[in-house]
Parts: structure tokens; sequence; C-alpha cells
């Protein structure tokens, strides 16, 4: 299924916007979830990715000049969660992902 994925695109390679965001996201290949816990958050294993390109609530360009992108991707094994209009409606939980442009 078909759905988006907003990530931080830095020196030409795209990386997570939260978890993990230091090891570069490959295009064109299936990536399996991970969970990576953190202190701060109780963090579900998969890859948060949206119905539409639309996070009302994230900025697309910080002050620190990280710029974010919306990737169009395919997802599989996913669960969805609902979330307010406010957070861009809908999530998907997906276990894996592929980042097709």
């Amino acid at each position: 299924m078909k759905a988006y994925k907003l990530m931080r695109k830095k020196n030409g390679f795209l990386y997570s916007l939260f978890i993990n965001r230091t090891s570069p996201i490959k295009m064109g290949v299936w990536l399996k979830a991970r969970c990576y816990p953190t202190k701060k958050f109780s963090v579900r294993k998969g890859w948060h990715c949206c119905f539409q390109p639309n996070l009302p609530h994230l900025k697309m360009q910080l002050a620190n000049g990280e710029k974010r992108v919306w990737m169009e991707i395919e997802v599989d094994d996913y669960r969805i969660y609902p979330r307010p209009q406010s957070q861009g409606g809908s999530w998907l939980l997906a276990q894996k992902i592929k980042v097709i442009g």
C-alpha cells in the first residue's frame, strides 16, 4: 500500500526524524522496523507513516537549517492508529517500508 513518510534530508541522504536519526535510510529496498526505546518515550515498534503528506504540527524547516521532505513509500504489515486532524489524521505503524520517491 502507498503511504508517506516525513524524513530529514542532509547531504543528499535521507534520515529518520527522531528514532535512529543518524543511520541513512536506503531507497528501493524493504526496511524492517526495529525498536529503539528511549528514556523519554515509550516507542511502539514500527515506522510511523501517513496516508497523506500532511503533519501540520511539525515544521518543514528548522532554525538549525535542517530540511524535512515528504517521501512516498510502500508499507507492509501495518496497523492504523487514529490521530487528531491537528496531527494529520490517522497514522500507520508499519513493520516494513520501502522508500520509492
